[in-house]
């Protein structure tokens, strides 16, 4: 009776993925066009999500990243080359700063 039911869930397994099938939905914050892809629609069914998106996903990394500040960089001299170096920090003035090519040479050097 065992394998009975490993059989049939392997072929309920196979029956899903045939049922699956790209389709295209509308945006409805933008109203563009988009496809469910059969792997999204796999993936959704495996987490258990009963309902389709309803945006793109412009539109959701648009949300997802509109709290997130806008990176400052700031600029300094490379101590070895002279080269400017843009960082993402404030440097101090009491240590030495590296632009990408020497940090990582310093960096295999050690």
């Amino acid at each position: 009776m065992y394998e009975d039911e490993i059989m049939d869930t392997e072929e309920a397994a196979e029956a899903a993925e045939v049922a699956y099938q790209d389709e295209t939905l509308v945006c409805k914050e933008c109203g563009n066009e988009f496809v469910f892809t059969v792997g999204e629609q796999q993936f959704y069914a495996e987490k258990g999500f009963q309902n389709k998106p309803k945006t793109c996903r412009a539109c959701r990394n648009a949300r997802k990243n509109a709290d997130k500040p806008e990176r400052q960089y700031f600029e300094a001299t490379c101590s070895d080359c002279g080269a400017i170096a843009k960082l993402t920090f404030q440097p101090s003035t009491d240590r030495p700063v590296y632009c990408s090519a020497c940090f990582e040479a310093r960096r295999r050097d050690q």
